[in-house]
C-alpha cells in the first residue's frame, strides 16, 4: 500500500497546464519510447521489447530487441538494437530488411517511411516501396540531404532535430518520390520531435521539458510559436494521436494526457 500511495503521489505532481490533463497510462514497467498512429499505440521498454496496447493491457510483440518503433499510415516499422537493422511488421512477425541501417524510423507521414542512420543522415522510403515490401529484396532509401538525429512527419510536413539540438522543418515531402522542399531552421532547441498524423507537433528538449507548437495550419505549416507544457518530472519521449498525448518520463513512467 505504501508503494501504491507513493506512486499516486508522483502522479499528482505530473499535473499539466494549458488544458492538458494527465493520468497514469496502462502500466508498462520501465517504458522508454512510445508511438501512436491511426488509433494504435505501441511502446518499447528498457529491455528493448515492443509492446502493443490492447484495451488497457500491453502485449509483447516479439523477442527481438529494438531501439525504436513507429506505427502509422506506413505500417509498423522498427530498428533493432543489434546493428540498427530495419524491420517491418508483416503478418504477425517482424521481418528484417536489407539495405540501409537506421537508428530511428518514423511511419507517421503520408505512407512513406523516414529515418536517420547512425551517422545522422536523414533518408526517406517511398510509399510504394514501404507498402509493397513483403520481406524480400533490398529497400531503396532516398537521401533527404539533411544531417539529423531524429525525424518525424505528419500532415503538414516533416520536422527534425540535429546533433546540436537545432530544429528543422520541410513543408513538403512527396510520399511517391521522397522529393522535399528545402529545410528551414525553426527557433528553439529539441532532443526529439513528435509530429501527429494531423500535423500537431511536440518537442522535448535536452532538459526533459515539453513544448507544443502553436498556430499550425494549412496556411502556416510550421506554426507560429512554442508553448511549454508544464510537467513536474522531466520527459524522455512523447507521441500524439487522435487527441491523446502519450508521455514517457525519464524515470520510465507512462502517462496519457488529454484536453
Amino acid at each position: 500500500m505504501r508503494a501504491v500511495a507513493a506512486f499516486l503521489l508522483v502522479l499528482c505532481y505530473l499535473a499539466v497546464t494549458h488544458a492538458w490533463r494527465c493520468s497514469d497510462g496502462p502500466r508498462l514497467s520501465s517504458a522508454r519510447q512510445v508511438d501512436a498512429g491511426q488509433g494504435k499505440v505501441i511502446a518499447t521498454n528498457s529491455d528493448g521489447y515492443v509492446y502493443f496496447l490492447i484495451g488497457s493491457s500491453w502485449c509483447r510483440m516479439s523477442t527481438i530487441r529494438f531501439n525504436h518503433a513507429s506505427i502509422g499510415p506506413a505500417g509498423l516499422w522498427a530498428t533493432s538494437t543489434s546493428g540498427n537493422r530495419v524491420y517491418k511488421y508483416i503478418a504477425g512477425n517482424f521481418v528484417v530488411s536489407s539495405g540501409l541501417s537506421m537508428r530511428q524510423v518514423d511511419a507517421g507521414g503520408d505512407s512513406q517511411v523516414v529515418g536517420v542512420t547512425s551517422s545522422s543522415r536523414a533518408y526517406c522510403l517511398r510509399s510504394d516501396y514501404a507498402s509493397s515490401y513483403k520481406g524480400s529484396g533490398s529497400l531503396s532509401w532516398s537521401n533527404l540531404s539533411r544531417v539529423l538525429k531524429y525525424i518525424s512527419c505528419g500532415k503538414y510536413g516533416c520536422w527534425g532535430t540535429d546533433t546540436s539540438n537545432r530544429i528543422y522543418f520541410t513543408q513538403t515531402l512527396s510520399p511517391t518520390t521522397c522529393g522535399n522542399s528545402r529545410w528551414s531552421q525553426i527557433s528553439g532547441s529539441a532532443a526529439m520531435v513528435e509530429v501527429g498524423t494531423d500535423g500537431s507537433v511536440f518537442v522535448v528538449n535536452r532538459s526533459g521539458q515539453l513544448y507544443q507548437r502553436l498556430g499550425i495550419s494549412s496556411r502556416y505549416r510550421s506554426g507560429t510559436s512554442w508553448r511549454a507544457v508544464s510537467m513536474r518530472m522531466p520527459v524522455r519521449h512523447v507521441a500524439y494521436d487522435l487527441g491523446n498525448l502519450w508521455v514517457v518520463t525519464t524515470s520510465g513512467l507512462l502517462m496519457k494526457c488529454t484536453h
